[in-house]
């Protein structure tokens, strides 16, 4: 596991619906272009498109995950000031975590049970971005 940095932004997957709060903000307060994400949101489901579960009725699955791209700047004139990211700020199930909090998150999702994890280079995603498996019950 990379060391965490203050700049770290936290992924609990257990509490991210699919929503794109993140994506949407990101791309609002940054004034990207329409389309253009610098974080986008993956559906873990079937493989066959956006919002589509595996399993068959009523054993439906189906999870998300927000993906950061190397070209996220992490909002870096809102950090500056102290101020979250806006993905992490607008976050409405507090999904997502940043600077001093990161730390407590991580073992609180520990304790739980959940694999603390990066995503693999092959991804082509920013290297400073850590994520709890949603694989542990609600508390």
């Amino acid at each position: 596991m990379a060391e965490i940095k203050e700049s770290t932004i936290f992924v609990d997957l257990l509490r991210c619906t699919g929503c794109w709060t993140c994506a949407l903000s990101c791309m609002t307060g940054n004034n990207l272009k329409d389309g253009q994400y610098f974080v986008s949101v993956r559906t873990n489901g079937s493989g066959e498109g956006i919002d589509r579960p595996s399993g068959t009725w009523p054993d439906l699955r189906m999870s998300w995950m927000p993906i950061y791209s190397k070209h996220c700047v992490k909002c870096t004139d809102r950090t500056a000031e102290g101020r979250a990211p806006y993905c992490v700020g607008m976050c409405p199930n507090k999904a997502l975590s940043w600077g001093e909090e990161v730390e407590g998150k991580i073992e609180a999702c520990r304790e739980r049970g959940s694999r603390i994890f990066q995503l693999p280079r092959w991804e082509n995603s920013r290297e400073d971005v850590i994520y709890a498996s949603a694989d542990r019950e609600i508390i």
